[in-house]
């Protein structure tokens, strides 16, 4: 993982450098870079008929930086597959189009949405935790909750030792459990 994020911010470096006249250039490198750095995150993927994948659809072009996020969250992730929006399609270049991930071996999909829809995400829907520790869920709940909402502050409810709900910064729910 360390060198796929050296990779992001060479990347990064080299697009924020680069003159006004070479900004072609630079979004094509780019581009490239960021086809290899799929490439290097994708592992295989094991998925059977009839398997149940929870979907994220972001409408503010956030589905990269959220599963990058999760999967550097959750032990026992990875990226399994990025496709890419292409020149001229209906959101910015470049953007996720569709990607699979893991979470904990738990599958996930992702993608930026081109419509916006009078729809997000909602707390009715959340993923749920059970944690190992209590460690591990104060440490979720700190992640999860920095730039997002705590609806619930870990507690014991009556129903469990430890338990706390938030709402994280892309607007996704997690109900985090410690018994």
């Amino acid at each position: 993982m360390k060198r796929i994020t050296s990779l992001l911010i060479i990347t990064l470096l080299i697009c924020n450098c680069s003159d006004v006249k070479h900004n072609n250039e630079a979004n094509e490198e780019l581009i490239a870079l960021r086809a290899e750095l799929d490439s290097l995150k994708a592992e295989s993927l094991n998925v059977t008929k009839g398997q149940i994948a929870t979907f994220l659809t972001f409408q503010d072009n956030n589905a990269e930086n959220a599963m990058n996020f999760y999967v550097d969250l959750f032990d026992n992730s990875k990226i399994i597959n990025v496709q890419r929006w292409e020149k001229n399609g209906p959101v910015e270049e470049g953007k996720i189009m569709h990607a699979t991930f893991s979470l904990n071996e738990s599958l996930f999909m992702c993608s930026d949405s081109p419509p916006i829809h009078k729809w997000g995400f909602t707390p009715a829907v959340s993923n749920y935790i059970d944690c190992k520790d209590e460690s591990e869920l104060k440490r979720l709940f700190s992640k999860l909750s920095e730039n997002g909402e705590v609806t619930m502050p870990l507690n014991n409810y009556g129903f469990s030792q430890k338990f706390g709900w938030v709402i994280d910064q892309f607007g996704v729910s997690w109900q985090l459990n410690f018994n």
